[in-house]
């Protein structure tokens, strides 16, 4: 069976039998410990032997420094401006001396443990820099200001590592509170010049995460809205969700006080609590006294609520806030350490073993190499991009007409002129423009090719250089290597290219049906395009086709000539899908030779029609060309890389499969780290059935 206990908000905390916790103290026993430590002992809170395994398995995750693999704790953090009282604050909860000096005191964050128990003879010790160190009762001060030199260094200058103090005492409230430095704007003489940044960035990375519960120490004197800790906590808990407010020196600004914490100008959510805390020689059961006796009688302070005042309601509150908070965030604790270790473990699996022998760097190798072969299939081959999703860079043409409509078919019918024959369209003019045409484009072939080998080599590099990342000295030889075969490729290729283009320079061939087509549906308009130039209506007189080598349906090569002439539209439409656009014939009107103009046209048209052929032909080709060569490439050629690397005597593969130090330490950072989750994923599975909450705080 369980024990249950409400709070003041309404929330239950239900925490059944726990067998690692100490051993129950019997009913009538139990009565009189605590009738005995209310009257003797500083604090005592009925609270402490239910969140005492609660608060054990937050210590022990703390003590893991889980907190170093992103796992958020709940933890109350003190905080206040210098002089505030926060320290007193703080040793009247731990009922011991802690380190006092003018100026900052506090220089590390000190991580306070308070654990209750009925021992005779309080437990005390510091845990810093590995090492846990037992203190006697009175020396705790002198202890932490030794190890406080230790971790920041002597003299006044702070740290953000944290040290431990540990309070195993009859009468202390199970607690455990980080006390941070004091904020102060002005550096004293051994202070550095930024040493408000300095704090408030320590304070700034304990109370931002959502899960501390931010104690804020005010003294009664000021002003509460020109507190810089209050400043600060607005900034990551603007409604006072998570801020409990611990008013100090009451007895020194008591008028108005009542009226101020009631108010609350500033948002504490978590309400108030007025203290006065130890003065001078005062022993802690001295000071309880004169605290209750000062609430009691005091005509201003008398008015203050009884539930808001007293260390012993402050305890109380912080034992009740600290039970909720860790119930509440337990099961996101247990949820982000699960998702952490298997984000852990499937990174270390996703690293290559540590390499022991040559059989294993072989291995390797292979691996890594069909490993980048896969990708590249599916980047170079299949178009996949998925595993560069978020780089655009690996996601992976035209000729221009001259406004002198048939300048240059006309001056290539001159050129070509020899022995003719009427009304015959000399080849060898259609040839030279052909060739004229070829040779001013064929620098683009070449040019997409050495873009596309230049694509190629980035990616084989960039794919091989992801595989052999864990291996320093071969991501660099692979790199290397494989530039080397994407250049030798390369040349090949567009050598290829090269040939490709050559070829069409030699005669005008096409076995596509299309020519023929496009060419009658252009040859349709010669007679009205004519006419517009000469101002006749009537043109005589035929026009030969001169031989353009086609193919029949059964593939037998043959000498193509048109024959009945088929009308297709308007000349302006058919023109501009060729890319005409407004054509300017002024320049024509000179030439009086209706023959001449009939031949250029038909040249101009025999060309318009072939080039578009042709440059269908050259993309095909060479895409089919592109292709072969990157499977090629992607299958066989890829091996060569392997060959260079491996060296003469096949030995080279040892030197450049020693992993870097930054891989190495790499693994054993997650081998600890993966240690560390499975530890706390024990520890806090210990607990977690026996846990209910309903309505945290």
């Amino acid at each position: 069976m369980g024990s249950n206990d409400e709070d003041d908000s309404g929330s239950i905390v239900v925490i059944n039998d726990y067998e690692d916790s100490q051993p129950a103290t019997p009913p009538m026993e139990q009565s009189m410990v605590v009738g005995a430590a209310a009257a003797q002992a500083p604090i005592i809170s009925s609270y402490n032997d239910k969140i005492r395994p609660l608060l054990d398995v937050i210590d022990r995750l703390r003590l893991l420094n889980v907190m170093k693999e992103g796992i958020q704790l709940p933890t109350i953090v003190v905080v206040g401006d210098q002089s505030s009282g926060k320290s007193s604050v703080l040793e009247s909860l731990a009922g011991v001396n802690l380190p006092r000096s003018q100026g900052i005191c506090t220089r590390v964050p000190l991580i306070i443990r308070l654990q209750n128990h009925a021992r005779p003879r309080p437990e005390l010790y510091l845990e810093y820099n590995g090492k846990m160190v037992p203190v006697e009762e009175p020396q705790i001060a002198t202890a932490i200001n030794i190890a406080t030199d230790e971790v920041a260094g002597s003299g006044k200058s702070i740290s953000d590592i944290p040290l431990t103090l540990v309070v195993r005492k009859d009468g202390v409230p199970d607690l455990t509170m980080v006390d941070l430095p004091g904020i102060t704007r002005a550096p004293v003489h051994g202070q550095p010049d930024n040493i408000y940044e300095q704090i408030r960035d320590i304070i700034m990375q304990y109370i931002t995460p959502k899960e501390s519960i931010i104690l804020n120490v005010l003294s009664a004197t000021v002003d509460f809205s020109t507190c810089e800790s209050i400043r600060m906590s607005q900034q990551v808990d603007k409604n006072g969700e998570r801020t409990l407010a611990v008013v100090t020196k009451v007895d020194r600004a008591p008028e108005g006080l009542a009226d101020k914490v009631t108010a609350d100008d500033v948002n504490i959510g978590l309400g108030y609590v007025c203290v006065r805390n130890r003065i001078g020689d005062e022993s802690y059961e001295e000071a309880r006294k004169e605290e209750a006796r000062l609430f009691e009688t005091n005509a201003h302070l008398s008015c203050i609520d009884k539930s808001i005042v007293g260390v012993h309601v402050l305890a109380q509150k912080l034992v009740q806030i600290q039970a909720n908070a860790i119930a509440k965030c337990l099961p996101e604790i247990v949820k982000n350490i699960s998702a952490k270790l298997d984000a852990n473990v499937s990174e270390l699996e996703k690293m290559p073993k540590a390499i022991t022998s040559i059989a294993d760097d072989t291995q390797a190798m292979m691996r890594i190499i069909q490993a980048a072969k896969e990708s590249l299939k599916k980047l170079l081959w299949r178009g996949e991009f998925d595993e560069y999703p978020e780089d655009n860079t690996k996601h992976g043409t035209a000729s221009n007409l001259s406004k002198d409509f048939l300048t240059e078919e006309i001056k290539g019918l001159e050129d070509a002129k020899g022995i003719e024959l009427p009304n015959f369209l000399p080849c060898e003019a259609f040839l030279r423009i052909l060739r004229r045409k070829v040779e001013m484009i064929s620098y683009l072939p070449i040019k997409f090719t050495e873009k596309v080998w230049d694509y190629i080599d980035d990616m084989v590099t960039s794919v091989l250089t992801r595989h052999s990342e864990m291996y320093y000295q071969l991501k660099v030889s692979a790199k290397g290597a494989a530039h080397n075969l994407v250049q030798k490729l390369r040349e090949q290729s567009i050598n290829r290219v090269k040939e490709i283009v050559e070829m069409e320079k030699l005669t005008g061939y096409t076995c596509n049906p299309d020519y023929m087509r496009e060419w009658n549906k252009l040859m349709n308009q010669q007679d009205h395009f004519i006419n517009q130039i000469t101002g006749t209506n009537q043109i005589t007189g035929t026009v030969k086709p001169f031989p353009i080598i086609c193919e029949t349906e059964d593939k037998f090569p043959i000498i193509c000539e048109t024959e009945d002439l088929q009308g297709f539209g308007e000349i302006q439409d058919l023109w501009e899908i060729h890319g005409f656009g407004e054509i300017q014939v002024e320049h024509l009107r000179q030439h009086a030779n209706v023959s001449i103009l009939q031949q250029a046209f038909d040249l101009k048209m025999r060309m318009v029609a072939y080039w578009k052929i042709f440059k269908v032909r050259l993309v095909d080709s060479m895409a089919l060309h592109l292709q072969y060569r990157v499977h090629n490439l992607v299958n066989n050629d890829i091996d060569e890389i392997v060959k260079e690397l491996m060296g003469p005597d096949e030995h080279g593969i040892e030197k450049m499969l020693v992993e870097s130090p930054a891989i190495v330490a790499k693994r054993e950072k997650l081998k600890n780290s993966i240690k560390v989750l499975k530890e706390s994923k024990d520890s806090v599975a210990k607990i977690m059935d026996r846990i209910v909450v309903y309505d945290a705080y």
